[in-house]
């Protein structure tokens, strides 16, 4: 049967928690949940690492603003991942070659990190900080569900999956404004903090 969905589904998880995505493979592969999953996600060191980043993330995403400057530090990261995992899904299926498993799970890793990025940015814009929480919670427990359950059924995954993106895309597009607005207060707060630099201090 086609890796494909299987891409596509690591993809769409590695664009909202990598870490979590190689740590969650590499897991499968080691206890024989999967046979599927590449020699190289199995190693220790990579579990370890995973596992460490996963709880940096799992900190640092629920807290209002650092979860932003987390997000923007991410964007070339969580594609790459997506790319890479997708690459040695095919590698190791034979069944899809892999280029275009990497431009798969690169792609759809980009586009859900954008949605991520877009709605903890609308998130961002409200006062209080349980919404941050909740957000990273529910985020942590789909990409759990979504990539167990395409270990046992890829096809109905992926469907899922397709359908998270979508709605994601299109709330991200309805929350522009409250985007737009967090973009400029941050743009304020660097431009206050350039000037309040630029100030001479008080005389001794």
């Amino acid at each position: 049967m086609s890796v494909l969905p299987l891409v596509f589904t690591s993809g769409w998880a590695s664009g909202i928690n990598a870490y979590a995505v190689v740590l969650l493979l590499g897991l499968f592969g080691v206890t024989g949940v999967s046979d599927e999953v590449p020699e190289a996600l199995q190693r220790t060191d990579v579990l370890i690492a995973a596992g460490v980043l996963f709880l940096c993330e799992a900190v640092a995403d629920k807290i209002p603003y650092v979860d932003s400057v987390w997000d923007a530090f991410h964007t070339v990261i969580r594609p790459l991942s997506g790319a890479v995992v997708g690459a040695l899904l095919a590698g190791q299926s034979g069944s899809l070659p892999d280029l275009a498993a990497g431009a798969v799970g690169g792609t759809t890793a980009l586009l859900s990190h954008f949605v991520k990025a877009g709605t903890r940015m609308a998130i961002n814009t409200s006062p209080e900080p349980a919404s941050n929480v909740v957000a990273s919670t529910l985020e942590d427990l789909g990409v759990a569900g979504v990539v167990t359950f395409a270990m046992f059924n890829p096809v109905a995954a992926a469907v899922i999956t397709a359908l998270l993106l979508l709605a994601g895309l299109v709330v991200v597009f309805f929350l522009g404004s409250r985007i737009r607005r967090f973009l400029r207060r941050r743009a304020q707060r660097r431009e206050e903090r350039r000037i309040a630099g630029r100030e001479p201090g008080p005389p001794g």
